[in-house]
């Protein structure tokens, strides 16, 4: 998390210093390269010139093949509803979210569990360690130690290169902690 936050730092200092742009909902329609660079043309007719694209779209799960299933999703984050408030990037950045395991990960349906990245759905706050903890935690449940799986006690360091609010005062509307977290 160090490293990120000083690749977070380097980043934000690279902007103010005018050695990169950054567009945010520019809504690309078109695309066209050339020898002298790329142009991007906009759905309202405007254009840009850019040497450049890096685009930082998020992430979306795929919960198709779990239709069948019962299931308890927040509608905006796509995490259970007991987890979501928990891994808001409104409210959390990836060191900030609190301990959680098999109780904020239950769904309606028996024995199921959704764990790592998937769990956290369109939440960019997702860390490896955190994924570790839910796996020890929901198996831990699932043999039947509920003492073990009710025992989280993941403490994970606050950098604050994911902290939104950090980050929204110096790149607008689009956070880069989709990159950071991920």
């Amino acid at each position: 998390l160090v490293e990120r936050g000083n690749l977070g730092q380097r980043l934000q200092a690279w902007i103010a210093d005018g050695g990169i742009e950054m567009l945010t909902s520019f809504r690309t329609e078109a695309v066209e390269v050339k020898d002298s660079g790329i142009t991007l043309k906009a759905e309202n007719g405007s254009s840009q010139e850019v040497d450049e694209v890096i685009v930082v779209t998020g992430a979306k799960p795929d919960l198709t093949m779990l239709r069948e299933l019962r299931l308890d999703i927040d509608s905006s984050v796509e995490s259970t509803k007991v987890l979501a408030p928990m891994i808001d990037p409104n409210l959390h950045s990836c060191g900030s979210v609190p301990p959680h395991g098999e109780a904020e990960l239950r769904q309606p349906e028996k024995n199921f569990y959704i764990v790592g990245n998937k769990s956290y759905g369109r939440a960019p706050t997702f860390l490896m360690m955190t994924g570790y903890e839910q796996v020890r935690s929901v198996v831990a449940a699932l043999v039947g130690d509920m003492e073990a799986a009710r025992n989280v006690e993941l403490v994970l360091p606050e950098t604050g290169v994911c902290k939104t609010d950090n980050l929204i005062a110096d790149l607008g509307d689009s956070c880069c902690a989709p990159t950071c977290c991920s």
